[in-house]
């Protein structure tokens, strides 16, 4: 198991973000919301300036000096996540404007082809809102059905469930890797092996798992994977699809523009080669090369360490939070990252998020975008404190301190 970062790390890592040094209401800011969004290391803040004030300019149209020195920044980013999940090429690292339009070009380009009337696309029950909706839309074009695999009172996918589900209409399985609203981590290696062996293509929503946990996309052998920048200390409206080449050659283009094209006249369109075939016009340029800052921030830091750390910071959390009165977890997975959801007693998680407010304390309320997971749950939502490798012993002490005085006043 490898090391956690030391007292001494962390300090010096919260010193690299800014943000972290404010006060709420007069009070220290303690942010419990980073599976919403994570904070910027001024690393990340600097290579934005640094774009705008030094090589503003458009990828991959000029010959000129800035234009050049753009587009070599823009393709060393691609090149940073390639090896950051471990791609075998950077051809397979498509930007987007982050997870959402990640799964909506996949479900949108891969239905084109190859989901037909009486086909399926299977889901599971703890999906994201951005990883239903696009797969309803992609089927209700094309008559064909969603399947959901159920989880149960832990928040744990039933295998043999998805076992059952698995069947021959089944033309792609798209789950998430880390529960947004649960925590759960899913067994992707496990669902990825059984899908492949009914040669069954695979997506993973990576969203809440890249920045937690170690991930190689050859060793899972998945077939497609979003992630959002925001999510891993990068800026917001930058995210990456990757996509095995073989399925990126095989499905067509989701938008049609400029750099997607090699040749274009009124008869025939050729499209351009991997990745340009899916990154039509003026792509989101300060974004991607700040993407790149923010991995090389982690893989610095080291995503091994900020995995145990942030585990063990859970674990600290978990064994702080039962004790408190009415506590009630909602989602109780063996094997969790990155956040915890709860409810205390019988309060409404609005009141219980604004009293943490009022003590500097910012968490998430309400259902997460997993309208689904809250049915099933029979609630209208939750708290969830959601963690990253900045976040202290201490301020879990006084999310904890804050969290039982909101419980004197509200049950």
């Amino acid at each position: 198991m490898s090391s956690i970062l030391s007292q001494q790390e962390i300090k010096n890592i919260r010193a690299d973000f800014p943000i972290l040094e404010q006060k709420v209401y007069g009070l220290p800011l303690v942010y419990f919301d980073n599976a919403a969004t994570t904070q910027k290391p001024k690393q990340v803040l600097e290579s934005l300036e640094k774009y705008y004030r030094e090589y503003n300019s458009n990828v991959h149209r000029g010959v000129h000096h800035l234009s050049q020195e753009a587009t070599e920044a823009y393709e060393i980013a691609r090149k940073k996540i390639a090896k950051f999940i471990d791609a075998k090429d950077d051809k397979e690292i498509i930007f987007t404007r982050g997870t959402t339009e990640g799964i909506n070009l996949v479900a949108s380009s891969f239905s084109k082809t190859f989901l037909h009337e009486g086909d399926s696309v299977l889901i599971s029950a703890m999906e994201h809102h951005s990883n239903i909706v696009p797969w309803q839309i992609a089927c209700e074009e094309k008559k064909a059905n969603l399947k959901v695999i159920p989880f149960n009172e832990k928040g744990e996918l039933l295998l043999d469930e998805f076992d059952k589900l698995l069947d021959d209409s089944v033309k792609i399985v798209a789950v998430t890797y880390v529960s947004n609203s649960l925590g759960t981590v899913n067994p992707v290696e496990e669902i990825i092996a059984k899908a492949h062996a009914k040669n069954i293509p695979v997506l993973l929503d990576a969203a809440q798992a890249v920045q937690h946990i170690p991930l190689s996309v050859q060793k899972l052998d998945v077939d497609f994977l979003v992630f959002s920048g925001h999510k891993i200390y990068g800026p917001t409206g930058i995210g990456v699809l990757y996509g095995k080449e073989e399925w990126l050659n095989k499905i067509p283009p989701y938008q049609g523009g400029g750099d997607m094209i090699k040749t274009v006249t009124f008869e025939k369109t050729i499209y351009n080669e991997l990745p340009f075939k899916f990154e039509a016009g003026t792509p989101d340029i300060s974004g991607a090369v700040a993407l790149g800052a923010a991995i090389d921030y982690v893989s610095e830091t080291g995503i091994e360490k900020i995995h145990a750390t942030e585990d063990a910071l859970v674990n600290f959390a978990l064994e702080k939070m039962k004790n408190i009165p009415q506590m009630r977890f909602i989602g109780e997975a063996k094997n969790r990252s990155g956040a915890i959801s709860f409810l205390l007693g019988n309060a409404h998680p609005f009141d219980t998020g604004e009293l943490l407010d009022k003590q500097g304390i910012a968490v998430r309320t309400g259902h997460h975008c997993c309208q689904p997971v809250m049915d099933i749950f029979n609630i209208p939502g939750t708290v969830r404190a959601s963690f990253a490798f900045y976040n202290t012993e201490e301020e879990v002490d006084v999310l904890v301190k804050g969290i039982e005085r909101a419980a004197k006043i509200l049950i």
